[in-house]
């Protein structure tokens, strides 16, 4: 990816009414911190290079170096089911990711304050990919965006509450 911000304006029609509507705090938000870690865990020790968390369906996909062709949908509930973790195996953090390790929980307390700043203009799906350092973003107007993980962080827009 090219050092800038790629922006994606969305459906018209969904940023017309984006001012009518008013975003619900499902489980995924309660349990965020949670949540965040147990991905955190997976990017880290299990061989997960790519999470998309789906914030407003509760959902997140994840891709292994496994089986990167292939990718799991898991419900916020399974994530924090006990022995959730234990049907990955340890696998030592990829020595060709872009980011390190210790950016992960940044990255994804970036995007939880994204999610809660405002009522209106919210994330609704944020992604990492550690091997090439994307994040993707996605909010309530539709606007998509996608940007190295330093831009990320280094940005006023994306800092954490």
């Amino acid at each position: 990816m090219s050092k800038n911000i790629v922006q994606i304006k969305g459906d018209p029609s969904i940023r017309r009414f984006v001012f009518e509507q008013k975003r619900v705090n499902n489980f995924f938000d309660e349990y965020s911190a949670a949540l965040m870690v147990t991905l955190e865990k997976l990017m880290r020790f299990h061989g997960v290079f790519h999470v998309m968390v789906h914030y407003s369906r509760g959902q997140v996909t994840l891709w292994h170096r496994d089986n990167p062709f292939s990718y799991q949908v898991v419900m916020a509930e399974e994530l924090l089911a006990e022995g959730f973790l234990d049907e990955y195996k340890l696998k030592p953090y990829s020595a060709t990711a872009q980011i390190s390790a210790d950016e992960i929980p940044v990255v994804l307390a970036s995007c939880k304050s994204l999610r809660m700043q405002d009522e209106r203009l919210y994330l609704r799906t944020g992604s990492l990919n550690i091997m090439n350092g994307v994040v993707g973003l996605n909010f309530s107007c539709d606007g998509t965006h996608y940007m190295n993980y330093k831009q990320f962080l280094n940005s006023p827009l994306y800092e954490v509450a």
